[in-house]
């Protein structure tokens, strides 16, 4: 993608789904909902942040129960995002708990 594609474009989608382990606990996947949630507060470069959980009527979830939402203004957002120190804190609240993730990652048009 050109450069003045990713600024028009200017938002900076990445998805990410969970599937919790059979033993993860209601109390330990709230754990993790109130920690993603507050990384906003903490992270600078997320731009916007949304999650909820699947209530899709179709059968293809696999599992998978958790979406959550963080927008960036551009990849080298995503790029501090990533390492950040907060993030990898997250990440290892989450681990424990989780059996499966799904990411994708795209520019909205």
């Amino acid at each position: 993608m050109q450069a003045e594609e990713k600024e028009s474009a200017g938002k900076l989608r990445h998805v990410v789904i969970f599937k919790f382990k059979d033993s993860a606990t209601p109390q330990d996947i709230k754990k993790v909902e109130e920690a993603f949630g507050e990384l906003p507060k903490k992270i600078s470069q997320i731009k916007e942040y949304e999650w909820g959980t699947n209530n899709s009527p179709e059968m293809f979830a696999k599992g998978f129960t958790h979406c959550f939402l963080v927008t960036f203004a551009s990849e080298e957002d995503r790029a501090a995002y990533l390492p950040h120190p907060e993030h990898v804190k997250f990440v290892e609240l989450l681990g424990p708990y989780l059996e499966e993730a799904f990411v994708i990652d795209y520019w909205a048009k």
